[in-house]
């Protein structure tokens, strides 16, 4: 069973440091990082898969409902 996690934050995380724009956002289903999708010039949900190990993701877009494995490269 996946236990529940929160957004942390109401956009990617790092492009709202940086004061960089995203195309979609992605939630991390271990720990509620918020990062912005690979169509985005920066891929953060990507390079914190990179940087923490953690493989699953789930779209925060309204209306979708999908989530990707990293690490079998598969929807979940």
């Amino acid at each position: 069973m996946i236990r529940p996690v929160f957004p942390s934050a109401a956009g990617c995380e790092e492009c709202i440091a940086m004061g960089e724009q995203w195309v979609h956002l992605r939630i991390c289903l271990t720990c509620g990082h918020v990062g912005c999708c690979d169509t985005s010039n920066n891929k953060h949900a990507s390079a914190h898969y990179e940087n923490t190990g953690h493989p699953l993701i789930a779209s925060l877009e309204p209306g979708e409902n999908w989530g990707w494995c990293y690490s079998d490269e598969e929807y979940v």
